[in-house]
């Protein structure tokens, strides 16, 4: 994995397409156990979640569903400390088992301010499941139930994570350099 260059800023590599994947399949193997015969409903968080979604439901072996709703803080390298609702969520919830997939688990905010949205629709259970977290950024109080990677606090991109749009098509994750 080369450095790579997006925008005006350099990137390493930090995590490899094979790694991202073990962790994606690992996850979906105790999910498969945790959830048999409960068919949950997965609510990806986009635009981030899409790949690890895409890829986490190849391995589930239960029946499940899907649905993606958009919710959004960051803006460039940084976080704006707004979270901002731009597709809502159509299906009800009540009495359903919810896993929440997030692609990064950064601050926390983001997730802090939706979980109450979704707790006042009376899930059966509520989950989330994360590719990254980064406990050192953490600021608001959450238990992440199927993690793939915890990451030191760096700006990350590629598998869905973007910095200003683009990076996201990419198969591994990047650091950036110097940061």
């Amino acid at each position: 994995m080369p450095v790579i260059k997006v925008h005006d800023k350099q990137f390493t590599p930090y995590l490899t397409e094979a790694d991202i994947t073990r962790q994606i399949k690992s996850i979906a193997e105790k999910i498969n156990k945790d959830y048999e015969g409960k068919r949950p409903l997965f609510i990806a968080i986009l635009n981030g979640s899409f790949m690890f979604a895409s890829d986490l439901f190849k391995y589930l072996t239960i029946e499940a569903e899907i649905s993606f709703i958009k919710l959004a803080s960051y803006k460039g390298t940084k976080s704006t400390g707004n979270v901002i609702t731009s597709i809502g969520l159509d299906e009800p919830l009540k009495g359903r088992h919810i896993i929440i997939l997030e692609d990064i688990v950064d601050t926390g905010k983001t997730l802090f301010e939706f979980l109450p949205q979704l707790r006042d629709q009376q899930p059966a259970s509520l989950k989330i499941a994360a590719l990254l977290h980064k406990p050192d950024a953490l600021k608001y109080q959450l238990e992440i139930d199927y993690l793939g990677f915890n990451v030191p606090n760096k700006f990350l991109i590629g598998f869905g994570l973007d910095y200003d749009g683009l990076a996201r098509n990419l198969g591994e994750i990047y650091q950036l350099t110097g940061d």
